[in-house]
Order: C-alpha cells, then structure tokens, then sequence
C-alpha cells in the first residue's frame, strides 16, 4: 500500500522558521501531484501549497504566498514545506497527500494521506 509520512512539525515562536517533510514509500513520488493541508482546531481542512507531478509546477494558498515554499526531491522521493516568517494562526496539524493528478485544493480529490505533524506557533 502507498505510504506517506511527515515529519519536522513542532513549537516555534512567531517569526520563526519549520520545514516539514513528506517522504513516500512504495511509489514514485512524482508520478503524483503532492498537497500539504492543515487543520487547526474546529476548522475544516484548508489546502496550503501544492507541487505538480513531473513539471514540478507549484500552487500555494493566499495566506501562505511568499512565505511556504513547496519543493521535492525526487532522489530521496520527498516534498519538502519551507515554511518561514510563523505565524500563530498558522498554529495546525499539516497533512501532505497525493494525487495521480494535477494538484488541486479540495482534499477530497486526493487518495492517499499521510498521518500528520502538528506545527505549533507561539511565543
């Protein structure tokens, strides 16, 4: 079965800096459009930033431009999620999940999820 797993969240003071990791096993990496989501208490699960499979196109959520970076590497078959400049309202448990499309922010087009790091921003 695919597998994906995060890792890298954790407590950060705002202004700070997080990358977070998905690392797949059992397939290739970029034959899928890979999102990260989040999900803070009591909210639905919003999409963050997404990389296309092949062409490594990127998309990325408002509240998140220019300061997510979203990128991959395919030798390690792992997306990585440079997140800089914290804020507390960034404060959730972030998801990566795959996609044998192109990327898209609605969660429930994607098939295969990882478990989840919580990221957590606050002085």
């Amino acid at each position: 079965q695919l597998q994906l797993v995060e890792s890298g969240g954790g407590l950060v003071q705002p202004g700070g800096s997080l990358r977070l990791s998905c690392a797949a096993s059992r397939f290739t990496l970029d034959n899928y459009a890979i999102g990260w989501f989040r999900q803070a208490p009591g909210k639905e699960r919003e999409g963050v930033s997404c990389i296309s499979r092949s062409s490594g196109s990127t998309t990325y959520a408002d509240s998140v431009k220019g300061r997510f970076t979203i990128s991959k590497d395919n030798a390690k078959n792992t997306v990585y999620l440079q997140m800089n400049s914290l804020k507390p309202e960034d404060t959730a448990v972030y998801y990566c999940a795959a996609r044998f499309r192109g990327c898209v922010f609605n969660s429930a087009e994607y098939d295969y999820w990882g478990q989840g790091t919580q990221v957590t921003v606050s002085s």
